[in-house]
């Protein structure tokens, strides 16, 4: 399974319009969670970002809003942000453009908000232009990615994979999912604490 752990110059400059990172000299990180809300994951992604006082940004899909709506409603409740990550997880290499945009506004009916990322972070120009310019998204991508997924991977290794990679600014990407629940329930407490303990703070992506 090949992926970049770092998101690399090149690649964010082939998408310039879409956020990768937030510049900033303060010892702040930017934690997301895509795919929730989930039963048991969300939660225990909660628990934790309340015992070390983070706000985080959840990138939703839509059928899960739907179906986890007690959830969800915690996330807000506790100060964290939400976004658009479709309604049903969709591809858009892989999607005609007018079925995706559809399935991005099905999502935009329980999911208030102007921050969107594309699953699997695949996304075409056409895609781009009219979440930006029409539906007035903001595109997030993200600078570390966890390797939460991958099921080569511990929760230890994929801590090690953040707090070697990022730093003031970065967007990291974990997931709140049943695929990914036993990677993080090791990896996200190692990530806050260390960090925690660097002097950093993690704030909801605005």
């Amino acid at each position: 399974m090949f992926y970049f752990t770092k998101t690399p110059g090149w690649l964010k400059k082939l998408y310039p319009s879409c956020i990768w990172s937030i510049p900033t000299n303060r010892k702040v990180l930017y934690l997301s969670f895509d795919d929730g809300p989930h039963a048991a994951a969300t939660p225990f992604v909660l628990d934790q970002l309340r015992l070390f006082n983070a706000r985080a940004t959840f990138f939703c899909i839509g059928k899960n809003v739907m179906e986890e709506q007690d959830v969800y409603k915690r996330i807000l409740n506790e100060g964290h942000r939400v976004g658009n990550h479709t309604q049903q997880h969709l591809n858009g290499w892989k999607t005609p453009d007018k079925l995706y945009l559809a399935d991005v506004e099905k999502a935009r009916t329980v999911i208030d908000s102007d921050l969107f990322r594309p699953p699997y972070g695949r996304i075409s120009a056409f895609q781009i232009r009219n979440l930006t310019r029409s539906l007035k998204y903001k595109l997030i991508m993200w600078d570390v990615l966890s390797g939460d997924f991958d099921p080569s991977i511990n929760g230890r290794k994929a801590a090690k994979r953040v707090i070697k990679q990022a730093g003031p600014g970065s967007i990291v990407v974990f997931h709140d999912s049943a695929r990914c629940f036993k990677v993080i329930q090791e990896a996200l407490p190692e990530v806050l604490a260390y960090f925690t303990g660097k002097g950093y703070f993690f704030e909801a992506i605005s």
